[in-house]
């Protein structure tokens, strides 16, 4: 199963109307918490919130979890060793007020397990890619190797310990 959330601020339709448009590429379900918006998808089973043990249950049950950029979900995605594909809000496109998601995404990519889509094509050719389709087995060795690493990274930018 694969994970969709948008966050808990702001609607992000681009993002929800992208991974609605993917789900008839691929064999897989899809679970989505999209917020208060006008759009209903009509591919993913979706809701418009989760409560927190909710929201942690699927990250753990997902293999792959979606998001826009924000860092809570890129710290729950290590906190429970799950690949992640970020995609940023961009002011331009009135999903933010500024273009923070942009910068965490730069400072992000190329990190092991967090994969960063800028357009809907970016986000169906990661969603699809034979490497991110595998099942979810569990945490092996690369993956603790993924946290780890995100874990020191995180630490050493933002100064907190993880």
């Amino acid at each position: 199963m694969i994970f969709l959330t948008i966050g808990t601020q702001l609607p992000f339709d681009r993002l929800v109307q992208s991974v609605d448009a993917i789900v008839g590429d691929i064999d897989e379900s899809i679970l989505a918490q999209i917020g208060e918006t006008p759009y209903v998808p009509q591919n993913m089973k979706a809701q418009e919130s989760l409560l927190p043990r909710e929201f942690d249950e699927a990250v753990g049950e997902c293999r792959l979890l979606v998001s826009h950029a924000g860092i809570g979900s890129v710290l729950t995605a290590q906190r429970l060793a799950k690949p992640i594909i970020i995609f940023p809000r961009q002011a331009s496109f009135g999903e933010h007020r500024n273009d923070h998601q942009l910068a965490t995404c730069k400072k992000l990519e190329g990190r092991p397990g967090i994969y960063v889509a800028r357009t809907a094509d970016d986000l169906r050719q990661l969603i699809t890619r034979q490497v991110l389709k595998g099942p979810n087995t569990g945490v092996d060795v690369a993956e603790l190797e993924i946290v780890t690493n995100l874990r020191e990274h995180l630490s050493l930018t933002f100064g907190s310990t993880f």
